[in-house]
């Protein structure tokens, strides 16, 4: 089975992370972790036989704050593959009382992106966000976030689920499980370091250091997932929070950043919009200062355009709009 992309063209991580780069600032590390394992999925979908060696699927676990791009990567991703892509919240399905219900939704909204195709659904990408707060001894309107953990095992290794008059078949579904996992980062740094012979070549160095900083099983154990369904996700990538100038770059970097989704807009007024970096930087500033990574960039920056917005439509002799500062108002040029 392969995907609409890969059918087209040979896949390679370095394509599949170089379109990532065009829409997802920094985070080069887990971007080349997420790359080799989509690719390696995909790959192995592609190759088999019904002769050959049985290849295991590996589930992706991304570790990062709130609002670090965590959702944004992936959905890039399906975007890219042309693949149907779902997200859940963990902590949704804890809430529910009939989570084998909840679970056999999300499938069903899996089909419906797939336009009714089970073999598109059935090698889809599915995106579960908070799994952090399964954790045991958690308890949500009566259930666990164990028993939800055991209830995400079946789909996650692979089973027969009926949706509708359908049947999915969730082993080739690809899922990608994500949290901010606070106080995970003071279980690894107590977490035993692998202890093999010294050596003084910097690459050897760097690549033990590179073992001994990356999350292990045992810590996710002692964080409180249970050993069955942290080995459903055996690809572990971390995210790093964001500094206010990745912030800055967030706004005006990407393809589809937030600037140009403006410019495009007030170019189909024939106008041009020119923000100044001041107002780049302050909006970084407050937005760092909400704690929850890019996901406040947005509302700052629409609220500064909203004026604009308002004013431009009745308007018409206005071709230029510059903002200087987010607290000064917008300068409206009109055509000399």
């Amino acid at each position: 089975m392969e995907t609409p992309k890969a059918q087209g063209a040979k896949l390679t991580p370095s394509m599949i992370l170089k379109f990532l780069d065009q829409y997802v600032v920094g985070q080069d590390e887990a971007k080349k972790v997420l790359s080799v394992a989509v690719y390696s999925h995909y790959r192995k979908l592609g190759k088999r036989r019904p002769d050959s060696v049985e290849v295991a699927k590996t589930n992706i676990l991304l570790i990062g704050p709130t609002g670090t791009g965590k959702t944004l990567m992936c959905e890039t991703l399906s975007h890219f593959l042309s693949v149907p892509f779902v997200t859940a919240n963990a902590t949704s399905l804890a809430q529910s009382k009939y989570v084998n219900e909840e679970i056999e939704a999300l499938l069903l909204r899996l089909l419906e992106k797939a336009g009714g195709d089970i073999d598109k659904a059935q090698c889809g990408i599915v995106f579960i966000d908070e799994v952090d707060k399964l954790k045991t001894g958690t308890e949500q309107q009566g259930v666990s976030g164990e028993r939800v953990q055991h209830a995400m095992l079946k789909i996650m290794e692979g089973t027969s689920v009926r949706v509708g008059a359908q049947t999915i078949d969730t082993a080739n579904i690809l899922f990608i499980c994500a949290g901010a996992f606070v106080g995970l980062e003071s279980i690894t740094a107590n977490s035993q370091a692998y202890g093999f012979i010294a050596t003084s070549q910097d690459d050897n160095q760097k690549i033990l250091d590179r073992l001994n900083s990356r999350v292990k099983p045992t810590d996710l154990f002692k964080f409180g997932l249970i050993p069955e369904f942290a080995g459903r996700l055996p690809i572990i990538a971390n995210l790093e929070s964001l500094s206010k100038e990745f912030l800055v770059k967030i706004m005006t970097e990407p393809r589809n950043s937030i600037y140009n989704q403006f410019r495009e807009m007030l170019k189909d007024e024939g106008v041009e919009l020119v923000i100044e970096e001041a107002a780049f930087r302050q909006i970084a500033e407050m937005a760092f200062e909400y704690k929850v990574g890019a996901r406040s960039v947005r509302g700052i920056f629409e609220e500064m355009l909203m004026p604009v917005m308002y004013a431009i439509p009745d308007r018409p002799e206005v071709r230029k709009v510059v903002i200087r500062s987010l607290f000064e108002e917008a300068e409206l040029i009109a055509a000399s």
